[in-house]
């Protein structure tokens, strides 16, 4: 569904985790045994690396929430406290001191940190501290008390943050070995080898149950454009590259089976085009297209190296008498050029507060992410995610720390904040934001698909699976194409036109667009249970 400029974000944020787990530690005995994954890094490697595989999962790279340190303002420590059990030690305690040690008008602040009762004699525990402003990351090896200094408040906002809302911290449970394992697992995924496709064909097996069952050959389907016709929605999914690592997460993360889309439109002469969100041009920009099939058809055959797997759904006779080419045409124009639909991205994926998060996914992580990138690249989060956040607090121009402080200050949370539904007439700086199934969707919209639901329904909340979903397709087999699905033993509900594996659409042409569709739908790993009009 993204385009693969976002790959940067993912890559950059785990490179960061990696070079802390290899900061070098002191050893010093503890009471505790040895266990036997703290043994592994002194086996043979290939010996471990079987071992580690058995332990540890791609998942496991994701920090956990584990509390928020708060305090008083003043500087007795008194501000409250956390406890938790971590992965090495297993009490742990943190408290906030403020001090003011630079003299400056706000101050700054001490966390400490004090570890106890380890399980092994060699484990560690690492950490990420996270305030609106600023990201932290700290190791402990040793059993005593630790300090992680804020020298200076990066001024008012920040005290007042702190002092609410305290210090994030979040445990890599994994440790050192378990992080580095779960690396090992996650960057084969971006990688365009067969090695790379393999990953992420493992990745959707293990963490969503995907099944990828061979075709027979011939993989690419002879296709007869005179049977495709306006409004035909394409579904695609690619598993190698930079392209297929990333939809390999977002699939796993909303349930869709299928990572971007694109749409068939006839013109007034009978000419087949493809409208594309998210086509990449010749200088690397994401863009809203409208190709002549001959072109685009031919560019997923011969120059996509991410090996995509498309699907033609054609739209069932109802709807596609209710096609108007001329709205949906008129649609394509004003949009054509238009940059991808970043500003909206991962609303589409949050309805709820605790529902779609991919343990130990949550809230806390997605603010600690956006910090982090808020930092490194400054003009991108604003891109992403910045102007969207205003839109849902009907404020202009704040960036992301001040928009936290902002949810601190209304009495809400962040976790509420994202799950504000976008809606379609929002207009960003570079005009109105659509991803690739909102771009169709919103076409349909024009075109008269909705009927009298197109007022109340805003698809930009949609996923790929809302829309492949809805009860707009052929549903009638013995209608489908001659040569839909020709050679294979399985007959698809659909028209797989090429890839090596039978696609899946679970849940497919089966839900009947309705008011406020998709606005608050959880989708959790692995069955992505949908309760009935959410």
């Amino acid at each position: 569904m993204a385009p693969s400029t976002s790959v940067p974000t993912t890559i950059t944020i785990l490179i960061i985790i990696t070079t802390c787990t290899l900061i070098p530690t002191k050893v010093q005995p503890l009471k505790a045994p040895i266990l036997p994954q703290d043994l592994l890094p002194v086996l043979p490697k290939q010996l471990s690396w079987t071992i580690l595989r058995s332990l540890k999962a791609a998942t496991d790279i994701l920090p956990t929430f584990v509390g928020a340190v708060a305090g008083d303002g003043n500087d007795d420590g008194d501000g409250g406290d956390v406890k938790w059990k971590g992965s090495c030690f297993y009490e742990n305690e943190a408290w906030l001191e403020f001090h003011n040690k630079t003299g400056s008008q706000y101050g700054g602040g001490t966390l400490h940190i004090k570890v106890s009762n380890a399980h092994s004699w060699t484990c560690m525990d690492l950490y990420i501290f996270a305030t609106p402003y600023r990201v932290k990351w700290d190791y402990y090896f040793l059993s005593r008390e630790h300090k992680v200094e804020f020298d200076e408040w990066e001024g008012k906002a920040e005290y007042e943050y702190v002092k609410n809302k305290g210090v994030a911290i979040f445990l890599m449970e994994s440790g050192m070995i378990g992080t580095l394992q779960a690396l090992w697992e996650v960057f084969p995924l971006f990688t365009n080898t067969v090695y790379g496709e393999n990953a992420n064909l493992a990745f959707l097996e293990k963490y969503m149950g995907a099944k990828f069952e061979a075709r027979p050959e011939p993989w690419v389907t002879d296709v007869n454009i005179d049977d495709i016709q306006s409004g035909d929605f394409l579904a695609i999914s690619k598993i190698r590259g930079l392209w297929g690592g990333f939809e390999t997460l977002e699939k796993w993360a909303s349930g869709a089976y299928a990572g971007h889309s694109a749409v068939c439109l006839r013109d007034s002469e009978g000419k087949l085009w493809v409208g594309e969100s998210g086509h990449e041009d010749e200088e690397g920009n994401n863009l809203i297209v409208m190709l002549p099939w001959e072109e685009w058809w031919n560019y997923e055959l011969t120059e996509d190296n991410n090996n995509p797997h498309i699907a033609l759904l054609p739209l069932h006779p109802d709807l596609r008498a209710k096609f108007n080419e001329t709205a949906a045409w008129e649609y394509a124009r004003s949009m054509i050029g238009l940059p991808y639909g970043y500003h909206n991205l991962i609303f589409s994926w949050i309805d709820t507060i605790d529902g779609n998060y991919p343990p130990p996914l949550d809230a806390h992580l997605v603010a600690s992410v956006m910090t982090v990138w808020n930092q490194l690249q400054p003009a991108y989060a604003a891109n992403i995610w910045n102007e969207a956040l205003n839109k849902r607090l009907g404020t202009e121009g704040l960036d992301l720390p001040e928009i936290l402080v902002e949810v601190e200050r209304r009495g809400s949370s962040f976790a509420e904040l994202l799950t504000i539904p976008e809606q379609d007439d929002w207009v960003y700086v570079d005009g109105k934001s659509t991803s690739c199934v909102a771009f169709i969707l919103e076409m349909y919209k024009e075109a008269g698909l909705f009927g009298d639901l197109a007022d109340k329904i805003q698809v930009t909340e949609f996923t790929i699976k809302d829309a492949y979903t809805l009860n707009f397709f052929e549903n009638n087999s013995s209608r489908l194409p001659k040569w839909c699905n020709d050679g294979d033993t399985v007959k698809l509900p659909f028209c797989q036109i090429t890839g090596k594996y039978r696609m899946e659409l679970p849940g497919y042409n089966t839900i009947e667009p309705y008011a406020h569709m998709a606005e608050n739908c959880p989708s959790m790993p692995p069955d992505y249970f949908r309760p009935k009009y959410c």
